[in-house]
């Protein structure tokens, strides 16, 4: 298991201090103006030790809310709370990666008092997260000029994150959000440039990859990904050839890394022939991060075995600030309870 424990070069300009990453872990601890806190920039301050935070999914722009009090990026108060967290990260030698997140058909109105926007005119059954009285509603279909001014308000936010102090960004490109919407079947019922074949239905997360490695370098961008749709998604045979297309062509990114959104990595999807991260494996020729349920013992021998180079931690690190340390010396770790109210996303 030592091996987790040693630096791990990502690229030139990025060494991690080990291998554990911190998943996204949506906390809703933001302020008014969906502004981080004081409170924010301990709790990620507290676990700076771990190789490389993931921040919790942060907003791109106000129509992509999807829970309540989740932090923004799209204004100059944001961005100074956000500058607050990542100094307190910094200041005890932690890197940390601000997700960039918008919900798309899983906004309501109530947060944003706007139209939800989506892929296509396609809804998902159930409510907002701890709000179960408001019913998601069938969202509107981006227009193309629509979809344009995405791609440039998520390169404008990974702008901000730089801004903000990050060493870098995650893209949210899995667990049913919009990203992900697109490269689904189930909810991509386009008939343009953005749905129908592969090369269309990857198009819009490529035109963001692209935009935001112009704007702050590959270097310091990851994206997460769900090829097997399991949450807010039902899966569809047509969506291993939307994988196949973009992770070929992330493959001539130099991203960072890649990431796997998924709760549970024991989980097997026929048409990836199998678990998830093994099709990532196997597709994808860069840096990959596993997760899903592991502990640090089955992380450091899925890393031996090749099945991936890092391993996220989501729930341990909320029971367990001290995780790296209690790892390391072999404690016990506190139990999660639901009671914390996290939810990965």
């Amino acid at each position: 298991m030592h091996t987790l424990f040693q630096p791990y070069r990502l690229n030139a300009s990025l060494t991690l201090a080990n291998r554990f990453m911190m998943a996204p872990l949506t906390r809703c601890m933001a302020g008014p103006g969906l502004v981080p806190t004081e409170q924010m920039a301990a709790y990620y301050g507290r676990r700076a030790d771990i190789g490389l935070i993931i921040s919790e999914a942060t907003i791109i722009r106000p129509d992509g809310q999807g829970y309540p009090n989740t932090p923004g990026i799209y204004s100059p108060e944001q961005i100074a709370g956000w500058k607050k967290v990542t100094d307190a990260v910094h200041a005890k030698g932690g890197k940390i990666f601000a997700q960039l997140w918008h919900v798309g058909r899983l906004s309501h109105p109530f947060f944003h008092q706007a139209e939800v926007l989506a892929p296509s005119a396609v809804g998902f059954e159930g409510s907002v997260p701890r709000m179960r009285e408001l019913a998601y509603q069938v969202p509107r279909a981006l227009t193309v000029a629509e979809i344009v001014q995405l791609v440039e308000d998520y390169a404008q936010a990974a702008a901000n994150a730089i801004e903000a102090g990050f060493d870098g960004v995650e893209i949210h490109g899995a667990n049913g959000y919009l990203i992900d919407q697109f490269l689904h079947h189930a909810s991509n019922l386009r008939s343009d440039q953005y749905g129908q074949t592969p090369e269309n239905m990857s198009r819009f997360p490529l035109e963001v990859v692209d935009a935001i490695n112009a704007r702050i370098g590959s270097d310091r961008v990851g994206l997460r990904l769900s090829p097997g749709a399991y949450v807010h998604l039902e899966g569809d045979a047509r969506d291993r050839a939307v994988f196949d297309h973009l992770l070929a062509e992330l493959n001539h990114r130099n991203l960072a890394y890649v990431h796997l959104g998924i709760f549970d990595d024991s989980l097997t999807f026929d048409y990836l022939g199998g678990r998830a991260s093994d099709y990532l494996r196997e597709h994808y020729d860069g840096h990959l991060v596993g997760v899903g349920n592991y502990s640090a013992e089955t992380a450091a021998q899925a890393i031996k075995a090749d099945r991936f180079d890092l391993v996220a931690i989501g729930r341990p690190l909320i029971a367990n600030p001290d995780y790296l340390a209690k790892v390391k010396q072999g404690e016990a770790l506190t139990p999660y309870a639901d009671t914390m109210l996290a939810e990965l996303v």
